[in-house]
């Protein structure tokens, strides 16, 4: 094997590391997450407050796009993300209604 692929298969190798890492980070920072969201779940079945907040969902997706672009994330990609991890707190909240 050349000096130069030997390389590249370590760089890779570094990088897939931090990916590893990066992901696990993801999902423990989702997870926490969704403790508190379910915790708001609780509250808002309790207090009998609607499970969806159009208002905040829209000032957070707002937020999200801002953050994105600023990071040098596609805030497109961002949004949808948020849309989509809204769309399961909104489940977790209907679920405590029930």
């Amino acid at each position: 094997m050349s000096d130069t692929v030997e390389k590249a298969q370590n760089l890779l190798k570094e990088h897939r590391q931090s990916i590893d890492r990066l992901d696990a980070m993801l999902v423990y920072t989702l997870a926490e997450r969704f403790a508190h969201t379910k915790a708001v779940g609780k509250l808002k079945a309790i207090h009998e407050l609607p499970a969806s907040d159009p208002l905040r969902e829209a000032t957070q997706i707002e937020r999200l796009e801002k953050l994105s672009a600023e990071a040098d994330l596609d805030p497109e990609f961002a949004k949808k993300l948020l849309n989509f991890i809204i769309q399961e707190v909104i489940k977790q909240h209907k679920k405590h209604q029930s």
